[in-house]
Protein backbone atom coordinates (compact mmCIF):
# COMPACT_ATOMS: atom_id res chain seq x y z
CA UNK A 1 0.00 0.00 0.00
CA UNK A 2 1.67 3.70 -1.15
CA UNK A 3 1.97 5.68 1.68
CA UNK A 4 2.73 9.18 1.01
CA UNK A 5 3.05 12.99 3.02
CA UNK A 6 -0.48 13.06 5.17
CA UNK A 7 -2.28 16.58 4.06
CA UNK A 8 -4.29 16.72 7.50
CA UNK A 9 -3.02 15.40 11.02
CA UNK A 10 -5.17 17.29 13.02
CA UNK A 11 -6.84 16.28 16.03
CA UNK A 12 -10.76 16.74 16.62
CA UNK A 13 -14.44 15.17 16.49
CA UNK A 14 -14.44 15.07 12.75
CA UNK A 15 -10.19 14.52 12.00
CA UNK A 16 -8.87 12.10 9.47
CA UNK A 17 -7.39 9.64 12.36
CA UNK A 18 -10.64 10.06 14.39
CA UNK A 19 -11.08 7.52 16.29
CA UNK A 20 -8.63 5.46 14.04
CA UNK A 21 -6.43 5.74 10.87
CA UNK A 22 -7.72 5.02 7.76
CA UNK A 23 -3.38 4.29 6.85
CA UNK A 24 -3.62 1.53 9.72
CA UNK A 25 -5.96 -0.25 7.96
CA UNK A 26 -4.20 -3.66 7.03
CA UNK A 27 -6.03 -3.81 3.72
CA UNK A 28 -6.74 -1.12 1.58
CA UNK A 29 -9.14 1.62 3.50
CA UNK A 30 -11.31 2.61 0.12
CA UNK A 31 -12.96 -0.86 0.83
CA UNK A 32 -13.93 -0.03 3.90
CA UNK A 33 -15.57 3.16 2.10
CA UNK A 34 -17.59 0.75 -0.74
CA UNK A 35 -18.95 -0.66 2.73
CA UNK A 36 -20.11 2.26 4.57
CA UNK A 37 -21.32 3.60 1.09
CA UNK A 38 -23.43 0.88 -0.11
CA UNK A 39 -25.40 0.97 3.88
CA UNK A 40 -25.53 4.64 3.54
CA UNK A 41 -27.26 3.94 0.27
CA UNK A 42 -29.44 1.55 1.39
CA UNK A 43 -30.45 3.68 4.04
CA UNK A 44 -31.69 6.32 1.49
CA UNK A 45 -34.13 3.68 0.67
CA UNK A 46 -37.07 5.75 2.34
CA UNK A 47 -36.52 8.69 0.17
CA UNK A 48 -35.92 6.85 -3.41
CA UNK A 49 -39.41 6.20 -5.27
CA UNK A 50 -39.79 2.64 -4.38
CA UNK A 51 -39.57 3.43 -0.84
CA UNK A 52 -42.43 5.33 -1.63
CA UNK A 53 -44.58 3.53 -4.20
CA UNK A 54 -46.33 1.39 -1.83
CA UNK A 55 -47.55 4.38 0.60
CA UNK A 56 -49.11 6.26 -2.44
CA UNK A 57 -52.39 4.28 -1.90
CA UNK A 58 -52.55 4.86 1.51
CA UNK A 59 -51.59 8.29 1.72
CA UNK A 60 -54.21 9.02 -0.76
CA UNK A 61 -56.74 7.30 1.42
CA UNK A 62 -55.37 8.65 4.81
CA UNK A 63 -54.64 12.36 3.27
CA UNK A 64 -57.92 12.63 1.22
CA UNK A 65 -56.06 13.28 -2.15
CA UNK A 66 -56.84 12.18 -5.51
CA UNK A 67 -54.11 10.29 -7.33
CA UNK A 68 -53.07 13.61 -9.21
CA UNK A 69 -52.83 15.63 -6.58
CA UNK A 70 -50.48 13.71 -4.66
CA UNK A 71 -48.95 13.23 -8.08
CA UNK A 72 -48.48 16.97 -8.26
CA UNK A 73 -47.50 17.25 -4.33
CA UNK A 74 -44.51 14.86 -4.92
CA UNK A 75 -43.41 16.89 -8.52
CA UNK A 76 -43.36 19.75 -6.65
CA UNK A 77 -41.45 18.69 -3.52
CA UNK A 78 -39.50 16.52 -5.48
CA UNK A 79 -38.42 19.55 -8.33
CA UNK A 80 -38.13 21.87 -5.35
CA UNK A 81 -35.27 19.78 -3.59
CA UNK A 82 -33.48 19.55 -7.09
CA UNK A 83 -33.06 23.01 -7.19
CA UNK A 84 -31.41 23.37 -3.75
CA UNK A 85 -29.08 19.90 -4.90
CA UNK A 86 -26.64 22.26 -6.74
CA UNK A 87 -26.12 24.33 -4.15
CA UNK A 88 -25.71 21.06 -1.58
CA UNK A 89 -23.14 20.07 -4.07
CA UNK A 90 -20.95 23.23 -3.82
CA UNK A 91 -21.68 22.37 -0.29
CA UNK A 92 -20.57 18.82 -0.13
CA UNK A 93 -17.25 20.06 -1.94
CA UNK A 94 -16.72 22.14 1.30
CA UNK A 95 -17.82 20.23 3.94
CA UNK A 96 -16.48 16.58 2.80
CA UNK A 97 -17.97 13.37 2.52
CA UNK A 98 -17.42 12.82 5.93
CA UNK A 99 -19.95 15.71 7.39
CA UNK A 100 -22.45 15.20 4.69
CA UNK A 101 -23.21 11.64 4.98
CA UNK A 102 -23.75 11.85 9.17
CA UNK A 103 -25.73 15.22 8.21
CA UNK A 104 -28.00 13.90 5.58
CA UNK A 105 -28.51 10.62 7.66
CA UNK A 106 -29.38 12.75 10.71
CA UNK A 107 -31.71 14.86 8.39
CA UNK A 108 -33.56 11.78 6.91
CA UNK A 109 -34.40 10.21 9.93
CA UNK A 110 -35.97 14.00 11.23
CA UNK A 111 -37.81 13.81 8.10
CA UNK A 112 -39.09 10.54 8.48
CA UNK A 113 -40.65 11.23 12.13
CA UNK A 114 -42.76 14.29 10.55
CA UNK A 115 -43.80 12.28 7.74
CA UNK A 116 -44.90 9.52 10.13
CA UNK A 117 -47.00 12.00 11.62
CA UNK A 118 -48.39 13.91 8.63
CA UNK A 119 -51.66 12.90 8.88
CA UNK A 120 -51.59 15.12 12.32
CA UNK A 121 -50.05 18.00 11.06
CA UNK A 122 -52.78 18.37 8.56
CA UNK A 123 -55.76 17.89 10.74
CA UNK A 124 -53.91 20.80 12.41
CA UNK A 125 -53.33 22.83 9.51
CA UNK A 126 -56.72 22.33 8.20
CA UNK A 127 -58.22 24.47 11.36
CA UNK A 128 -56.82 27.49 9.35
CA UNK A 129 -57.07 26.60 5.84
CA UNK A 130 -59.22 23.94 3.88
CA UNK A 131 -58.46 20.01 4.61
CA UNK A 132 -57.33 19.26 0.83
CA UNK A 133 -55.00 22.19 0.89
CA UNK A 134 -53.60 21.28 4.10
CA UNK A 135 -53.21 18.02 3.26
CA UNK A 136 -51.60 18.99 0.07
CA UNK A 137 -48.62 21.08 1.61
CA UNK A 138 -47.83 19.15 4.39
CA UNK A 139 -47.17 15.83 2.07
CA UNK A 140 -45.75 18.74 -0.12
CA UNK A 141 -43.10 19.46 2.51
CA UNK A 142 -42.52 15.71 3.50
CA UNK A 143 -41.69 15.07 -0.16
CA UNK A 144 -39.06 17.83 -0.27
CA UNK A 145 -37.69 17.28 2.68
CA UNK A 146 -36.88 13.01 2.34
CA UNK A 147 -36.16 13.68 -1.70
CA UNK A 148 -33.19 16.26 -0.48
CA UNK A 149 -32.05 14.62 2.56
CA UNK A 150 -32.13 11.00 1.31
CA UNK A 151 -32.64 10.64 -2.19
CA UNK A 152 -30.60 13.10 -2.90
CA UNK A 153 -27.88 14.54 -0.30
CA UNK A 154 -27.08 10.74 1.00
CA UNK A 155 -26.98 9.54 -2.28
CA UNK A 156 -24.88 11.97 -3.78
CA UNK A 157 -22.22 11.44 -1.02
CA UNK A 158 -21.89 7.85 -1.09
CA UNK A 159 -21.26 7.97 -4.62
CA UNK A 160 -18.95 10.71 -4.58
CA UNK A 161 -17.11 9.02 -1.80
CA UNK A 162 -16.55 5.63 -3.96
CA UNK A 163 -15.46 8.00 -6.65
CA UNK A 164 -12.61 9.57 -4.89
CA UNK A 165 -11.52 6.79 -3.39
CA UNK A 166 -11.04 4.59 -6.56
CA UNK A 167 -9.83 5.56 -10.12
CA UNK A 168 -8.90 2.79 -12.74
CA UNK A 169 -10.62 0.33 -9.96
CA UNK A 170 -14.05 2.25 -9.70
CA UNK A 171 -16.28 0.61 -12.15
CA UNK A 172 -14.98 -2.86 -10.07
CA UNK A 173 -15.91 -1.17 -6.04
CA UNK A 174 -19.50 0.61 -7.69
CA UNK A 175 -20.16 -2.76 -9.35
CA UNK A 176 -19.52 -4.61 -5.48
CA UNK A 177 -21.62 -1.90 -4.10
CA UNK A 178 -24.03 -2.32 -6.35
CA UNK A 179 -25.19 -5.27 -6.23
CA UNK A 180 -26.53 -5.32 -2.64
CA UNK A 181 -27.86 -1.95 -2.82
CA UNK A 182 -29.92 -3.70 -6.23
CA UNK A 183 -31.11 -6.75 -4.27
CA UNK A 184 -32.09 -4.71 -1.23
CA UNK A 185 -33.82 -1.87 -3.76
CA UNK A 186 -35.77 -4.80 -5.05
CA UNK A 187 -37.00 -6.37 -1.80
CA UNK A 188 -37.66 -3.06 -0.61
CA UNK A 189 -41.57 -2.68 -1.70
CA UNK A 190 -42.44 -5.76 -0.33
CA UNK A 191 -40.23 -5.62 3.03
CA UNK A 192 -42.46 -1.63 3.32
CA UNK A 193 -45.60 -3.55 2.35
CA UNK A 194 -45.07 -5.97 5.02
CA UNK A 195 -44.20 -2.69 7.83
CA UNK A 196 -47.07 -1.18 6.48
CA UNK A 197 -50.00 -4.14 7.15
CA UNK A 198 -48.18 -4.86 10.38
CA UNK A 199 -47.01 -1.17 12.47
CA UNK A 200 -49.25 1.27 9.55
CA UNK A 201 -47.99 3.80 7.37
CA UNK A 202 -47.15 5.61 10.64
CA UNK A 203 -45.31 2.97 12.63
CA UNK A 204 -43.58 1.61 9.93
CA UNK A 205 -41.92 5.54 8.94
CA UNK A 206 -40.80 5.66 12.86
CA UNK A 207 -39.24 2.56 12.55
CA UNK A 208 -37.41 4.00 9.70
CA UNK A 209 -36.47 7.49 11.25
CA UNK A 210 -35.08 5.72 14.32
CA UNK A 211 -32.88 3.22 12.58
CA UNK A 212 -31.84 5.71 10.73
CA UNK A 213 -30.68 7.85 13.10
CA UNK A 214 -29.90 5.30 15.62
CA UNK A 215 -27.54 2.93 13.44
CA UNK A 216 -26.38 4.66 10.22
CA UNK A 217 -25.60 7.99 11.51
CA UNK A 218 -22.77 7.14 13.90
CA UNK A 219 -21.67 4.63 11.63
CA UNK A 220 -21.09 7.32 9.02
CA UNK A 221 -19.08 9.17 11.17
CA UNK A 222 -17.01 6.13 12.22
CA UNK A 223 -16.09 4.84 8.93
CA UNK A 224 -16.55 7.65 6.23
CA UNK A 225 -13.34 9.57 5.09
CA UNK A 226 -13.28 12.57 2.78
CA UNK A 227 -10.48 11.52 0.47
CA UNK A 228 -7.10 8.73 0.83
CA UNK A 229 -4.75 11.63 0.67
CA UNK A 230 -5.75 13.20 3.84
CA UNK A 231 -3.77 9.86 5.83
CA UNK A 232 -1.20 9.44 3.27
CA UNK A 233 -2.56 7.10 1.06
CA UNK A 234 -3.13 7.08 -2.49
CA UNK A 235 -6.17 6.39 -5.28
CA UNK A 236 -6.83 2.18 -5.75
CA UNK A 237 -4.46 1.67 -2.62
CA UNK A 238 -1.11 2.85 -5.39
CA UNK A 239 -1.38 -0.06 -7.66
CA UNK A 240 -2.32 0.43 -11.02
CA UNK A 241 -2.71 -2.30 -13.81
CA UNK A 242 -1.15 -2.26 -16.81
CA UNK A 243 -4.32 -2.39 -18.73
CA UNK A 244 -6.06 0.34 -17.04
CA UNK A 245 -2.85 2.81 -17.14
CA UNK A 246 -2.59 2.18 -20.28
CA UNK A 247 -6.35 3.14 -21.40
CA UNK A 248 -6.07 6.92 -22.64
CA UNK A 249 -9.69 7.26 -21.05
CA UNK A 250 -8.61 7.13 -17.59
CA UNK A 251 -6.16 9.79 -17.02
CA UNK A 252 -6.88 13.16 -15.61
CA UNK A 253 -5.28 15.79 -17.38
CA UNK A 254 -7.24 18.71 -15.92
CA UNK A 255 -9.93 19.13 -12.95
CA UNK A 256 -13.15 21.27 -14.78
CA UNK A 257 -14.89 23.56 -12.59
CA UNK A 258 -18.88 22.98 -12.73
CA UNK A 259 -18.92 26.07 -15.28
CA UNK A 260 -16.52 23.99 -17.80
CA UNK A 261 -18.41 20.52 -17.47
CA UNK A 262 -22.01 22.35 -18.39
CA UNK A 263 -20.21 23.28 -21.42
CA UNK A 264 -19.43 19.80 -22.54
CA UNK A 265 -21.29 18.01 -25.17
CA UNK A 266 -21.01 14.77 -23.52
CA UNK A 267 -21.72 15.90 -19.77
CA UNK A 268 -25.83 16.58 -21.17
CA UNK A 269 -25.95 13.49 -22.98
CA UNK A 270 -24.97 11.18 -19.95
CA UNK A 271 -27.36 13.97 -17.63
CA UNK A 272 -30.27 13.57 -20.11
CA UNK A 273 -29.85 10.05 -20.06
CA UNK A 274 -29.63 9.58 -16.33
CA UNK A 275 -32.82 12.19 -15.94
CA UNK A 276 -34.59 9.93 -18.48
CA UNK A 277 -34.07 6.91 -16.53
CA UNK A 278 -35.08 8.62 -13.54
CA UNK A 279 -38.03 10.15 -14.87
CA UNK A 280 -38.90 6.89 -16.26
CA UNK A 281 -38.17 3.77 -13.88
CA UNK A 282 -39.88 6.57 -11.04
CA UNK A 283 -43.59 6.98 -12.62
CA UNK A 284 -43.21 3.14 -12.83
CA UNK A 285 -42.74 2.38 -9.39
CA UNK A 286 -44.63 5.28 -7.79
CA UNK A 287 -48.07 4.31 -10.43
CA UNK A 288 -46.88 0.38 -9.61
CA UNK A 289 -50.41 -0.63 -7.74
CA UNK A 290 -52.13 1.73 -10.28
CA UNK A 291 -50.71 -0.60 -13.45
CA UNK A 292 -51.18 -3.63 -11.40
CA UNK A 293 -54.68 -2.86 -12.18
CA UNK A 294 -54.89 -1.49 -15.40
CA UNK A 295 -53.19 -5.10 -17.10
CA UNK A 296 -55.14 -7.24 -14.39
CA UNK A 297 -51.88 -8.02 -12.33
CA UNK A 298 -51.88 -8.83 -8.93
CA UNK A 299 -50.37 -6.72 -6.22
CA UNK A 300 -47.92 -9.45 -5.20
CA UNK A 301 -47.46 -10.47 -9.15
CA UNK A 302 -46.40 -7.28 -10.44
CA UNK A 303 -44.02 -6.29 -7.23
CA UNK A 304 -42.31 -10.01 -7.60
CA UNK A 305 -41.17 -8.15 -11.14
CA UNK A 306 -38.53 -6.19 -9.09
CA UNK A 307 -36.58 -9.31 -8.25
CA UNK A 308 -35.73 -10.54 -11.59
CA UNK A 309 -35.09 -6.88 -12.50
CA UNK A 310 -32.39 -7.02 -9.74
CA UNK A 311 -31.08 -9.63 -10.99
CA UNK A 312 -30.35 -8.58 -14.34
CA UNK A 313 -29.45 -4.96 -12.93
CA UNK A 314 -26.44 -6.72 -10.70
CA UNK A 315 -25.01 -8.83 -13.66
CA UNK A 316 -25.08 -5.54 -15.85
CA UNK A 317 -23.47 -3.75 -12.94
CA UNK A 318 -20.99 -6.09 -12.30
CA UNK A 319 -20.07 -6.64 -16.24
CA UNK A 320 -20.01 -2.63 -16.73
CA UNK A 321 -17.66 -2.71 -13.70
CA UNK A 322 -15.26 -5.14 -15.09
CA UNK A 323 -15.46 -3.86 -18.82
CA UNK A 324 -15.30 -0.21 -18.30
CA UNK A 325 -11.82 0.58 -17.87
CA UNK A 326 -11.12 -1.20 -21.30
CA UNK A 327 -13.89 0.60 -23.34
CA UNK A 328 -15.08 4.42 -23.60
CA UNK A 329 -18.07 5.15 -21.40
CA UNK A 330 -20.39 5.93 -24.54
CA UNK A 331 -20.71 2.35 -25.62
CA UNK A 332 -22.00 1.58 -22.49
CA UNK A 333 -24.40 4.49 -22.49
CA UNK A 334 -25.29 3.58 -25.59
CA UNK A 335 -26.29 0.52 -24.03
CA UNK A 336 -28.29 1.47 -21.06
CA UNK A 337 -30.18 3.45 -23.93
CA UNK A 338 -31.09 0.17 -25.55
CA UNK A 339 -32.22 -0.72 -22.50
CA UNK A 340 -34.53 2.11 -21.43
CA UNK A 341 -36.05 1.37 -24.98
CA UNK A 342 -37.00 -1.73 -24.41
CA UNK A 343 -38.27 -1.15 -20.80
CA UNK A 344 -40.30 1.55 -22.37
CA UNK A 345 -41.91 -0.64 -25.40
CA UNK A 346 -42.27 -3.59 -23.02
CA UNK A 347 -44.58 -1.67 -20.43
CA UNK A 348 -46.86 -0.57 -23.32
CA UNK A 349 -47.32 -4.33 -23.81
CA UNK A 350 -46.93 -5.77 -20.27
CA UNK A 351 -50.37 -7.39 -20.96
CA UNK A 352 -48.55 -9.85 -22.84
CA UNK A 353 -45.40 -12.24 -21.87
CA UNK A 354 -43.05 -10.78 -24.21
CA UNK A 355 -43.94 -7.02 -23.44
CA UNK A 356 -43.13 -8.24 -19.34
CA UNK A 357 -40.28 -10.12 -20.96
CA UNK A 358 -39.05 -6.41 -22.45
CA UNK A 359 -39.76 -4.51 -19.45
CA UNK A 360 -38.03 -6.98 -17.07
CA UNK A 361 -34.93 -7.29 -19.21
CA UNK A 362 -34.70 -3.60 -20.50
CA UNK A 363 -34.63 -2.22 -17.33
CA UNK A 364 -32.49 -4.52 -15.66
CA UNK A 365 -29.67 -3.28 -18.55
CA UNK A 366 -30.89 0.38 -17.88
CA UNK A 367 -30.84 0.29 -13.74
CA UNK A 368 -27.84 -1.84 -14.07
CA UNK A 369 -25.87 0.80 -16.45
CA UNK A 370 -27.52 3.53 -14.13
CA UNK A 371 -26.13 2.71 -11.09
CA UNK A 372 -22.28 1.73 -12.52
CA UNK A 373 -22.57 4.84 -14.81
CA UNK A 374 -23.29 7.65 -12.84
CA UNK A 375 -20.65 6.90 -10.29
CA UNK A 376 -18.01 6.59 -12.97
CA UNK A 377 -18.14 8.88 -15.64
CA UNK A 378 -18.16 12.42 -13.71
CA UNK A 379 -15.08 11.60 -11.38
CA UNK A 380 -13.55 10.74 -15.14
CA UNK A 381 -14.42 12.62 -17.40
CA UNK A 382 -13.91 16.10 -14.97
CA UNK A 383 -11.88 15.28 -12.29
CA UNK A 384 -12.48 15.04 -8.26
CA UNK A 385 -11.51 18.97 -7.24
CA UNK A 386 -15.11 20.09 -7.99
CA UNK A 387 -17.05 16.73 -8.07
CA UNK A 388 -19.43 17.42 -5.69
CA UNK A 389 -20.22 20.94 -7.76
CA UNK A 390 -20.95 19.17 -11.00
CA UNK A 391 -22.55 16.13 -9.53
CA UNK A 392 -24.88 18.41 -7.84
CA UNK A 393 -26.30 19.34 -11.04
CA UNK A 394 -26.42 15.90 -12.19
CA UNK A 395 -28.16 14.76 -9.22
CA UNK A 396 -30.77 18.03 -9.70
CA UNK A 397 -31.75 17.33 -12.72
CA UNK A 398 -32.56 13.39 -11.67
CA UNK A 399 -34.28 14.33 -8.70
CA UNK A 400 -36.53 16.60 -10.68
CA UNK A 401 -37.17 14.63 -13.47
CA UNK A 402 -37.80 11.72 -11.06
CA UNK A 403 -40.67 14.37 -9.70
CA UNK A 404 -41.89 15.15 -12.93
CA UNK A 405 -42.14 11.49 -14.02
CA UNK A 406 -45.52 10.70 -11.33
CA UNK A 407 -47.19 13.36 -12.73
CA UNK A 408 -46.97 13.25 -16.18
CA UNK A 409 -48.13 9.53 -16.04
CA UNK A 410 -50.46 10.04 -13.50
CA UNK A 411 -51.95 13.42 -15.43
CA UNK A 412 -52.27 11.01 -19.24
CA UNK A 413 -53.90 8.12 -16.77
CA UNK A 414 -56.34 10.56 -15.65
CA UNK A 415 -57.42 12.50 -19.17
CA UNK A 416 -56.85 8.79 -21.39
CA UNK A 417 -57.59 6.09 -18.50
CA UNK A 418 -54.64 4.24 -19.58
CA UNK A 419 -50.75 5.29 -19.76
CA UNK A 420 -50.76 3.64 -23.53
CA UNK A 421 -49.83 7.93 -24.86
CA UNK A 422 -47.08 9.06 -22.36
CA UNK A 423 -45.75 5.31 -23.17
CA UNK A 424 -45.67 5.57 -26.99
CA UNK A 425 -44.38 9.26 -26.33
CA UNK A 426 -41.12 7.88 -23.52
CA UNK A 427 -40.29 5.90 -26.23
CA UNK A 428 -38.56 8.82 -28.74
CA UNK A 429 -36.41 10.01 -26.13
CA UNK A 430 -33.98 6.87 -25.84
CA UNK A 431 -34.03 6.36 -29.48
CA UNK A 432 -32.66 9.74 -29.53
CA UNK A 433 -30.37 9.55 -26.59
CA UNK A 434 -28.97 6.69 -28.06
CA UNK A 435 -27.63 7.91 -31.52
CA UNK A 436 -26.43 11.17 -29.44
CA UNK A 437 -24.12 8.59 -27.34
CA UNK A 438 -22.50 7.82 -29.80
CA UNK A 439 -20.36 11.20 -30.21
CA UNK A 440 -20.18 11.45 -26.47
CA UNK A 441 -16.68 11.22 -25.72
CA UNK A 442 -14.37 11.96 -22.52
CA UNK A 443 -13.32 16.08 -22.63
CA UNK A 444 -10.15 14.64 -21.02
CA UNK A 445 -8.49 13.35 -24.58
CA UNK A 446 -8.46 17.03 -25.59
CA UNK A 447 -5.85 17.62 -23.40
CA UNK A 448 -3.95 14.79 -24.31
CA UNK A 449 -0.21 15.80 -24.97
CA UNK A 450 1.01 14.71 -28.71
Amino acid sequence: MAVTCPENKSRGFWAVRTPFAPSRCPFFYGWVIVFAATIGSIFSIPGQTMGFSVFTDVLIEELGLTRVELSSAYCLGTVASGLTLPWLGRLLDRWGERRMAVASVIATGLVLFYLANCDSVSKLLGQLMPASIAAFVVISLGFYMIRAAAQGVLSMTCRNAIGKWFDHKRGLALAISGVLVSFCYSFAPRGLDWMIKKYGFDGAWLVMGASTIVIMAPLAWLLFRDTPEQDGLEMDGGKVSDKGSSNPDLHIHVDFTRREALRDYSFWVFNFTFSFYGLFATAFTFHILSLAKDYNFENERILSLFIPIAAISVITNLIFGSINARLRLKWLLFVMNLGCLSATLGMLFLDRSEGVLGYVLGNGIASGGFVSLTGIVFPRFYGRKHLGAISGVNMSAMVIASGLGPLLFGLCHHYSGSYRWILIISAFFPMILALLSIAADNPQRKFEKP
